[in-house]
């Protein structure tokens, strides 16, 4: 029989394409998502869809019915600036949510937990560039608090049942299907304001740099994590930065976008700099980073058009 993949965050935009590979390499694949943020059209027909919030006590009895070999966790409340004005909201999903997924993990006995972490958020103010995985971590956003909160709890609560586990840093990740009216996610902002002939806003002065990493390519890690053996964490980025700036001039071009940017103050919680030593996932993984920046904004635009 098919192995069982239980994806959190299913309808979400990272985890409906991980949906989508995980259906296509023949799992069988229950989706668990709220629709808060997530869309029920952009989960795979042939998944099980079930809607339910990440935080039910519903959750453990889903579960227990439905086995999961293995739990891929992308379910969270994304916003860094979210996370700033309500500290606790985001606490409740991210944190307590999390620790619900891995108690009903616990307790059917999967196989293996790969979490979808930030490296973006989590290491704070870099010391040095690139950011690897040894770099001190010390957040300046409650999301970036909350996601290595989430880390110490899988690595506790593996332990105590037994299955092994991945934790994959995410450097910026863009895409098709990514929202473009939230907070987060200005590749796919960019894209709808200019496509739609709207104002572009940069918080800043628009030369904070992100390691801005194409979905394809973090879906291709969250399935090298399945034959990882041993518990582990990696980055996952392209090992470079790309300023803000330089995105909206790339995206300004593949658009045929003529205005120029509008430019506000910067936000609380937002770092500098930063950008992913991705050393260790190639050595661990066998993973590296497939698609350049120009190829992935010009599918991104494309998806958006």
């Amino acid at each position: 029989m098919a192995q069982t993949a239980l994806v959190t965050g299913g309808a979400g935009f990272i985890g409906s394409h991980v949906v989508d590979r995980l259906v296509g390499d023949g799992f069988r694949v229950v989706v668990v998502d709220s629709l808060v943020t997530g869309r029920r059209e952009a989960v795979h027909g042939e998944a099980d869809f079930r809607e339910l919030d990440v935080r039910s006590p519903r959750l453990a009895e889903l579960f227990k019915a439905e086995r999961p070999d293995v739990v891929f966790h992308l379910a969270a409340a994304a916003s860094v600036s979210g996370s700033v004005r309500n500290p606790a909201k985001d606490a409740r999903t991210n944190v307590m949510g999390s620790i619900n997924v891995l108690e009903a993990a616990r307790r059917v006995g999967i196989e293996r937990f790969v979490f979808s972490s930030t490296g973006g958020a989590l290491y704070g103010e870099p010391a040095y560039l690139p950011c690897d995985e040894a770099h001190p971590v010390r957040p300046l956003s409650p999301y970036g608090a909350a996601k290595n909160a989430v880390e110490g709890y899988v690595h506790a609560i593996a332990g105590l049942g037994g299955f092994g586990y991945t934790l994959l840093r995410y450097g910026n990740v863009y895409g098709p299907r990514q929202d473009p009216h939230g907070e987060a996610g200005v590749v796919a902002i960019f894209a709808r304001r200019m496509l739609d002939g709207r104002d572009v806003v940069i918080y800043g002065d628009g030369a904070q740099e992100r390691d801005f990493v194409y979905v394809s390519d973090v879906v291709e890690a969250n399935v090298k994590a399945l034959a990882q053996p041993g518990d582990d964490v990696f980055n996952i980025g392209v090992g470079e930065g790309t300023s803000v700036n330089a995105v909206f001039g790339a995206l300004a071009a593949a658009t045929g976008y003529a205005r120029s940017a509008r430019h506000r103050a910067a936000r609380k919680g937002d770092v500098g700099k930063i950008y992913l030593d991705v050393r260790k996932a190639r050595e661990g993984l066998g993973w590296t980073a497939a698609v350049g920046l120009e190829a992935g904004i010009a599918a991104t635009v494309e998806s958006f058009r």
